[in-house]
């Protein structure tokens, strides 16, 4: 079964004709700047994890892929967009070859106040020290249980050992804040709340609640499987007091909060509960080479088709311009006329 998804089946805007001078920040017309870029750099996973995409999965041949060198010069365009910070994200980009070239490289740019990656953290035992050499410094791993059974049973693969190696590999380079990603499902993480509470005061990771969206993956979204950011928080705090650490207005998709006695962190993403697209200021690139304004975006723009064939910077930049400029209030999850993506989690990028 092949699950890529045909081009035609895609709204693609088209290559733009405009001219001139170009802005120096991306904003759209409710006033938000954009100054967030995730870039992902590959659909290929070693996991399957059942919110993310089919156990029998079809990745993209290697030349529907950009190269480093068409990530390295679209992110310096967006750099000229005031782009100042780039997650990398794949499917699992540390699957990828030579990644911390890619690091070292849009490092060396000189535009970045922020890179960071996210990952799963199967690889990290290998590769932190590589990254850290790079210049990379902050980390996202992808953790959604604590319990190896449980662990395996969502993402599919039996790698819970290989990924908290990781993590203490991580922690030795001197990556800090390591931020752990856990997805909330009803029936499967409320058991685990506290125990990773526990983790974050333990460790200082900061450990971050990530509310179930409708994704195309096995198991099936609706709203009854949503663990809300509320629940989470009132789980938590009944044994351990928490106080609010985000300032109001943070573009940070993450409200952060932390122990009332300062041991630690933990923070929660609602993106279904309570959406944060007022303070959006993130855009993404695919790893095929097309720019979407949001995640649950029904129209792209593809940067790839005109960047292999020859088009200037100048006319690359009108591209973000215009996603930028088109990109809508906020997504409409729980409204009339909400559509999930045509494309899966991984084929998006984390």
């Amino acid at each position: 079964m092949s699950l890529l998804i045909p081009l035609e089946q895609l709204v693609v805007r088209p290559t733009s004709r405009r001219s001139g001078p170009l802005p120096t920040r991306l904003v759209d017309s409710y006033g938000r700047i954009h100054n967030n870029l995730r870039i992902s750099i590959t659909d290929r996973c070693n996991f399957r994890c059942v919110y993310c995409m089919p156990e029998e999965m079809e990745f993209y041949p290697r030349g529907v892929i950009l190269t480093y060198e068409e990530i390295v010069r679209l992110s310096k365009i967006a750099g000229t967009l005031g782009v100042d910070k780039i997650r990398l994200t794949g499917g699992e980009p540390l699957v990828r070859r030579d990644l911390p070239h890619l690091v070292r490289a849009l490092v060396e740019l000189g535009t970045l106040r922020d890179l960071s990656l996210t990952t799963n953290g199967t690889r990290l035992e290998q590769m932190a020290q590589e990254l850290w050499d790079a210049g990379l410094r902050r980390l996202n791993v992808s953790l959604d249980s604590l319990d190896p059974a449980k662990f395996a049973e969502i993402t599919r693969r039996p790698m819970f050992d290989a990924v908290m190696r990781g993590l203490d590999a991580a922690a030795r380079v001197g990556f800090s804040p390591i931020k752990l990603n856990a997805v909330a499902m009803r029936g499967f993480s409320e058991s685990e709340l506290v125990a990773f509470a526990e983790l974050a005061r333990e460790k200082q990771y900061q450990v971050r609640f990530i509310e179930f969206m409708p994704l195309d993956g096995d198991d099936e979204w609706n709203d009854a499987k949503v663990l809300t950011a509320q629940e989470i928080l009132e789980t938590i705090g009944a044994v351990y007091p928490l106080e609010r650490a985000s300032p109001p207005g943070s573009s940070d998709p993450a409200t952060r909060y932390r122990f009332a006695d300062g041991q630690g962190e933990i923070g929660v993403i609602p993106t279904v509960s309570a959406p944060f697209c007022a303070t959006c200021n993130r855009i993404r690139l695919t790893a095929d080479g097309k720019l979407r304004h949001c995640l649950f975006a029904v129209q792209e723009t593809d940067l790839k088709t005109p960047l292999r064939a020859g088009a200037t910077d100048e006319e690359l930049a009108w591209q973000f311009v215009e996603c930028v400029e088109a990109k809508w209030p906020g997504h409409l999850i729980h409204q009339q006329g909400f559509q999930k993506p045509t494309r899966n989690m991984s084929q998006i990028g984390g």
